[in-house]
């Protein structure tokens, strides 16, 4: 392993709470062990202003306009992650569109609202889509009578805060989110308007803090030491690469499994600790840029290749590898994209590095009646027009990735065939944990199809590493060097210099 980096901590920017105004109106925010917090602002009149405080309360508040204001957008095209979206961004880029990705709930390619910034010229943008044959974008339109302000309250006295820094002293800031639920950060905090007519309460922290905040909730506290150091390089390498994603709020990483899970300094581990201090500075690399550092909780036997589940260019370190320390499977003999070898596959429960694992292999079942009320459920989120249909009549797996991962599932409606691509399965159906798996239908005693079993393994996408089986083979005395080389095929292990890559550019 390469030596930990001497170099400056990088601070990065989390929205520890995304939409505040739409998904909590109320928090709580103290200094601890007797520290001061510092708050600036500004008012009305763009005048800035400091207050001294051990404590202040987050509130939003409803404010009437004093005539209806338009929100607008046009919304180009609708993902499940932000990979995929990403693609799509770059895909009307070379068309020449202005474009931004957002996640108001799934993950958006709007048009750039700075651009088109007129109903006009969103009009004339839908327009000359439509007639090029676009059918996907569309104008979402709202007349609002009110709109979210942000307050804070100190010492009785209520402020108007469209940006608010909160900054300590010395120590933690603690955040109440309700009484039940309280978290410390390391950093400062600001409260600042997102792309959504909302705020976000963004943690400003130098990047090794944050993973103490990241490493034991990811990999678990009590995970084997070279297990930890393998997590603690993925997930430095994964925030450096994808500081990018949240762009159109002003901020860089969420703190949800959209990014990574982040719990602040709440529940650090000394052992995950260990694991930051031993790795400071040390990043997964592939020809000097940054790997993709993706990583799941149980591949299920096989890991995936970033494509298997994302629209995107290749990512040549990404490969379907048999996840096992020995040679049970032979892939370039037994391809997985074949169904019946696909299915003798999921059948071994031996020999893997997450045998024994409860999401390892799985059997979930559920009616047609369940399963046509999550599809049409769906399908109304993207606005797709079969979004009415009544009954699913059949479902089956049409094409699979040499991993087994589904590319396409073909489904039957009484109104239409609906295709399902990649990970748009996980998205549509609630029971499957992943997308290695097959259906199996179970009829009734008329011989009526009344449900299907998903059978299966693994959960999430299974690209890269494995947490689980990570697990299993630092327990065999592997290194964190040769578990990152056995999950990234090609990957190097480096000190974070500013020769790197980050990610590469598009625009």
């Amino acid at each position: 392993m390469s030596s930990p980096a001497q170099a400056k901590d990088i601070e990065i920017k989390v929205g520890i709470v995304q939409r505040f105004g739409e998904e909590k109106d109320k928090l709580s925010i103290t200094a601890t062990n007797g520290d001061n917090l510092t708050l600036r602002f500004s008012d009305k009149n763009g005048q800035i202003n400091t207050l001294n405080s051990k404590q202040l309360t987050l509130e939003i508040l409803k404010q009437s306009l004093p005539s209806p204001e338009l929100q607008e957008k046009v919304i180009l095209s609708d993902h499940a992650t932000f990979e995929t979206a990403e693609d799509n961004a770059n895909q009307w880029k070379a068309k020449g569109i202005k474009v931004e990705v957002t996640q108001p709930e799934r993950w958006q390619v709007w048009a750039k609202r700075d651009v088109y910034e007129t109903p006009l010229l969103r009009r004339l943008l839908l327009k000359n889509l439509k007639a090029k044959g676009f059918t996907q974008p569309y104008l979402e339109s709202a007349i609002l009578a009110a709109k979210p302000q942000a307050t804070f309250t100190v010492a009785g006295n209520r402020y108007q805060a469209d940006n608010l820094e909160i900054i300590a002293t010395r120590n933690p800031i603690q955040v109440s989110y309700s009484k039940e639920k309280t978290r410390l950060y390391g950093g400062s905090l600001k409260l600042q308007p997102n792309a959504y007519g909302t705020y976000s309460l963004v943690n400003n922290v130098p990047l090794e803090t944050y993973l103490r905040g990241v490493v034991p909730h990811e990999i678990g506290s009590g995970a084997p030491a070279n297990a930890a150091k393998a997590q603690t390089i993925i997930a430095r390498t994964y925030a450096l690469r994808n500081l990018r994603r949240f762009k159109a709020d002003d901020y860089e990483l969420c703190a949800t499994t959209h990014c990574q899970v982040y719990y602040g300094l709440s529940d650090t581990s000394p052992k995950a600790d260990q694991a930051i201090l031993e790795t400071k500075g040390l990043v997964l690399t592939y020809k000097n840029e940054l790997v993709d550092a993706l990583y799941s909780s149980t591949t299920g036997g096989v890991t995936a290749t970033f494509s298997d589940v994302w629209n995107g260019a290749e990512r040549p370190y990404l490969q379907a590898v048999i996840d096992s320390p020995q040679q049970i499977w032979d892939l370039s003999q037994k391809s997985l994209a074949d169904e019946q070898e696909f299915r003798k596959f999921i059948s071994m429960k031996d020999g893997f590095n997450e045998t024994g694992r409860n999401v390892f292999r799985w059997n979930r079942q559920s009616t047609i009646q369940s399963l046509s009320q999550d599809l049409q459920e769906y399908l109304e989120r993207r606005k797709n027009p079969l979004a009415n249909f009544n009954k699913i009549q059949w479902m089956e797996v049409t094409e699979r990735a040499p991993s087994g991962r589904i590319i396409t599932l073909k489904v039957q409606t009484d109104k239409g065939i609906i295709e399902l691509h990649k990970n748009e399965v996980r998205s549509a159906f609630g029971p499957p944990r992943s997308t290695l798996f097959y259906l199996e239908p179970i009829y009734n005693n008329q011989k009526q199809l009344t449900a299907f079993a998903f059978v299966g393994g693994g959960f999430g996408h299974g690209v890269g590493m494995s947490q689980y089986g990570s697990y299993n083979l630092a327990k065999l005395g592997w290194t964190a060097d040769k578990i990152l080389a056995f999950y990234y095929p090609g990957a190097k292990i480096q000190t974070l210099d500013n020769s790197i890559v980050f990610w590469p550019q598009k625009d």
